[in-house]
Formats: structure tokens, sequence, C-alpha cells
């Protein structure tokens, strides 16, 4: 039927602006489970920390958030997994240096770390120290080079993921210093940990470190980074011993390219008011993370700006495939 008179057409646009209104209040962001993806196993200090991330924005944000690990390819199937999302701010994922800055330089991953990724919040910069057993002959970081040098191919090491930034930053200074190792692919730092405590391997390079190194089972050497943290003030970095590649290890949240403001000022919000909380700073001391928030357009800049010199230093040491 159709409506008659002037009250009716009223009855009818009002009731498509109620309509519409209780759409809009129902598509408010966020209005159902979000997912966070971790593409590294668990147990790991990025899985710890999304998790501890987790439980603090459900509350925030009042919804239920869950976390997901999806490991393999050095962390660029669960990063790809995030890229290839909708862009609704549903499926999130934890990004580091590695699966975003490093890998992609190497072989073909399932996205564009510069085009196919919103980088929300950098919350944690980290130190990466080559570690060594407290009991191992090795004492510096010279001692292991003067090894390999002495044992062309014996020094048997690893990273928490092949082809990210420990892996190559190590592997570009073998290649300064003239060097032939022996990599072992693993898949996380808790694989690492044991093949080192083990004694499967002499030496791991993993921002995992906190625990072993504070129960005294490890004993760190170097730091890939470009300058000294604080928990390990007393080792030399990468740069400080003439090495040309020297990433900086940061953990952060990111979404699929094209999201919207909404839920980029909401999740900006919601990791400026975690980060700044005493529980996370728990959590960031317990696992030898140094919070540094740094909102959307400062660590999309970021990022860009590590792509590129991630990109540029590989192809002046021929080591770009």
């Amino acid at each position: 039927m159709k409506p008659t008179g002037i009250l009716g057409w009223l009855a009818v646009i009002l009731a498509v602006s109620l309509g519409m209104a209780e759409a809009i209040a129902a598509g408010s962001y966020p209005s159902q489970p979000i997912t966070i993806v971790v593409p590294y196993a668990p147990g790991g200090g990025g899985d710890a920390f999304t998790r501890a991330i987790a439980l603090q924005a459900q509350e925030i944000l009042d919804i239920k958030i869950f976390v997901e690990n999806r490991m393999g390819g050095g962390a660029t199937i669960g990063v790809g997994s995030v890229a290839r999302a909708r862009p609704d701010g549903y499926t999130l994922g934890f990004v580091s240096s590695s699966p975003v800055v490093a890998a992609p330089n190497f072989f073909r991953v399932p996205y564009d770390p510069a085009k196919d990724l919103t980088y929300l919040s950098r919350f944690v910069i980290s130190a990466a120290p080559v570690l060594v057993r407290s009991d191992s002959r090795f004492q510096s970081f010279q001692d292991l080079i003067a090894y390999a040098r002495a044992n062309p191919g014996k020094l048997l090491w690893s990273t928490a993921g092949i082809n990210g930034a420990p892996h190559i930053a190590t592997e570009a200074a073998f290649a300064q210093e003239g060097i032939e190792s022996a990599f072992l692919p693993m898949q996380g730092s808790t694989e690492v940990l044991a093949a080192l405590l083990g004694g499967t391997i002499a030496m791991g390079v993993m921002s995992d470190y906190a625990g072993p190194l504070a129960a005294g089972d490890v004993r760190a050497l170097a730091d890939i980074g470009p300058e000294r943290v604080p928990d390990l003030a007393e080792i030399p970095t990468y740069k400080e011993m003439g090495y040309a590649l020297t990433p900086a290890i940061f953990f952060g949240l990111a979404g699929p390219a094209g999201l919207t403001e909404e839920v980029i000022a909401t999740w900006e919000q919601t990791m400026r008011t975690i980060t700044t909380s005493d529980a996370f700073r728990e959590v960031a001391r317990r696992l030898n993370g140094n919070v540094a928030y740094l909102d959307h357009e400062s660590f999309q800049a970021m990022v860009l700006d590590e792509i590129r010199i991630m990109r540029d230093t590989l192809q002046s040491l021929e080591m770009r495939k």
C-alpha cells in the first residue's frame, strides 16, 4: 500500500531515518569480535605481547578479541593473511621487522609490505642479541668470527625465522668478514633456544632472550641493532663493530590496507592507553622490550623508511635476491 497524504509520507521518511540511524549505530566499530593474528609460534615474545594487548584491549573496547597463531614462511604466511583480510578492522596482526622489512628482499611473499598493510601502532622496540650457552667457550663475537674463519662451514647457528632481520643482518656481518657458516632454519624462538641449550647449535640470534638470560642459561655477545639498549648496555652492536646492516627490531600492530579513519583512530587511542599502563610496562620489562609507542602516521613513515634502507643496503652488499 502506498502512503497517502503528508502524514503518510512523513511517517515513511521517519521510519527510513530511524532505520538508517540504527544501521549506523549497529555498524559502529567495533561491533563484533576481533582476531589478532600472530605469525609466530605460541610462547614467544610476539605471542606474549599480543596476548597482553588483547587482554587489555577487549576491556577498553568492550568486545571479545581472539589471538590466532598462523606460523610458517618466516612469519610471511600470517602477515599475508592479514594483508588479504577485509579492511573492516576485524582482522589485525602482530608485525615485526623480519616479515615486513627483511623477508620481501629474498623471496616472493604474499603481500607488498609498502602497499598492502596499514601500520596502526608501534608498541615496542627490542634488541636481538647473539646468544651462546653460558658455558660456551666463545667469550666474544670476535671469538665466533675467529672460529668460523678457522673452521669454514662448521659454525652452526639459527634465528627465530628464515630471512628475517636477525638472520639477514648476521649473514651480512659474516659476508663482510669473509667467513662461511652453517645456518639451520627454525620457525620460532622456542625452537632456537631448545637447540642452543641442547647443544645442537653453537649460536642463536633472537629477540626473545629475557628469560634464558635472566636464568643464566645464555650469554649475550653482541646485538644486531644500531644502538645499545639499557638491559644489554655492556655488549657491542653490529653498527659499533662496523657492519653495514644494523636493523632496528620493532613490534607493532597492523591491518590490511584501506582501513577506515574510525578503525585507525580507535586503535591509536587503545594502544596509547595500553602502552602507558603499568600492566603492559611490566610485561615489557619481563620480556626485555622497550616500550616505544608510535601512532599510525609515525609508524607508517618509520616502516616505509626501514624498508627503503634495508633494500638499498642489501643491494649495495649484493645480497638482495
